[in-house]
């Protein structure tokens, strides 16, 4: 990582530039046995196309409220970085009716029918399925996403000193998600390239982002992102430690 990196699109684009092909984010859901493990440069062109998405098909401009009623998931951790390319804030668990945008998924689809502008559903099923039906209000992220552009550019240069995070009522600018991600770093044994921490924290409060993203991500390491893990026994849990060659936890 750079120390120029001022967003965590910033870390991104490092990341990208100095070795694309190394795992970034494992994602586990121990309720439906998925896994699904992306590489540096596979996870930053979803990010690339869900930016294109946000900012073209959703119109949604720098400063922008964006509620993500999302849980901790790979598709979660890509759109918390679509919202930094862009410049809008992603508000992570916000109040949809006081959001200009909002992304759901299982579970929140009724709340977020009180947000006026763009609904986006996320069906978060295994291999990103889309619905049979997309839930009434929303376009279905699956069906939208994959005729986006591979590559995103901005159309005003991203404010790393604007609002970019909103979580557990703390609000953060880029420059502070990248500040205070690089210095929990240490504290989650996240000492630089190679480190990877296993996360089963849920992502409604930074030390979930901070675990389950952002840190690894400042520190040029990786992720194995738990969900439902409370339904691993302890011998279970072990072994993925070891196969997944995990460095450090967060649970």
């Amino acid at each position: 990582m750079k120390a120029t990196d001022r967003t965590p699109a910033d870390l991104l684009r490092s990341a990208l530039s100095e070795d694309p092909a190394r795992p970034l984010v494992t994602f586990y859901d121990d309720e439906t046995g998925e896994r699904v493990e992306l590489s540096v440069a596979t996870f930053a062109n979803w990010v690339a196309k869900t930016a294109n998405l946000l900012q073209g098909e959703m119109s949604a401009e720098p400063g922008e409220r964006v509620a993500l009623l999302l849980p901790a998931h790979w598709q979660t951790a890509v759109w918390l970085l679509a919202c930094s390319s862009v410049g809008v804030v992603a508000d992570v668990g916000g109040d949809p009716a006081a959001a200009d945008h909002v992304v759901a998924g299982p579970g929140r689809f009724e709340d977020g029918l009180a947000c006026s502008g763009e609904r986006i559903a996320l069906s978060l099923a295994p291999l990103g399925r889309r619905f049979p039906t997309p839930p009434a209000g929303y376009a279905d992220y699956a069906v939208e996403v994959p005729s986006q552009g591979d590559r995103f550019a901005p159309y005003a240069p991203v404010d790393p000193e604007e609002c970019a995070l909103i979580v557990a009522g703390a609000a953060y600018t880029g420059a502070e998600v990248v500040e205070q991600a690089r210095a929990d770093a240490p504290g989650l044994d996240l000492t630089g390239p190679g480190s990877r921490i296993l996360s089963a924290l849920p992502y409604d409060t930074w030390d979930g982002l901070a675990a389950g993203l952002y840190a690894p991500l400042a520190a040029g390491g990786s992720v194995v992102l738990c969900r439902n893990a409370g339904l691993l026994d302890d011998d279970a849990l072990a072994r993925r430690i070891e196969s997944e060659r995990v460095t450090a936890t967060a649970r």
